[in-house]
């Protein structure tokens, strides 16, 4: 059985998690306006990917005894000014989600929970994982300026990312 404080905890990151797909859903829809489908399709994937760790540490809450408490998502932001202002927006959201998780393994410990800290453990290297594709496409806009054929070369790049479930 998780504890109360740990499965509130989880819940709190379950709505961050969703939040993120909301979010990224904002940019792809703005990328849309402006021409830019690959952009568009890269965070179309990242939210599918946000819905797939919600859903992640939902079952493991279920596994564990506990209940998910769904909350109010927040609305995200909707203007924007460029795909480098989404990029660096989206690179700094990434590394508020890890402070997050690295938040929720610490109470892991704290609470001498072993498989959560175990399940947590995914959580800490896909975040990894997500800081880096975000710094490193946010370094290709800076480079090319955020603009002209760099910039639809990249679009282009983009347009092939496809959503894969991690294996469990």
């Amino acid at each position: 059985m998780i504890s109360q404080k740990l499965q509130d905890a989880i819940n709190y990151q379950i709505n961050r998690e969703l939040f993120s797909e909301y979010y990224y859903l904002s940019m792809a829809a703005y990328l849309n306006s402006e021409g830019l489908s690959g952009f568009e399709n890269f965070f179309l994937v990242q939210g599918q990917e946000e819905r797939f760790h919600a859903m992640k540490l939902y079952h493991f809450l279920n596994e564990r005894g506990g209940r998910t408490i769904l909350q109010a998502i927040e609305a995200p932001k909707t203007q924007f000014n460029s795909a480098l202002e989404i990029f660096e927006l989206a690179y700094e959201h990434e590394k508020l989600v890890s402070g997050l998780i690295n938040d929720l393994m610490d109470l892991a410990i704290k609470e001498n929970d072993h498989a959560a800290k175990n399940h947590l453990n995914w959580f800490v290297d896909e975040q990894v994982e997500e800081e880096a594709s975000m710094e490193t496409i946010l370094n290709k806009l800076k480079l090319i300026g955020g603009e002209g054929h760099g910039l639809l070369m990249l679009d282009n790049e983009l347009a092939q990312r496809i959503f894969t479930p991690p294996a469990k």
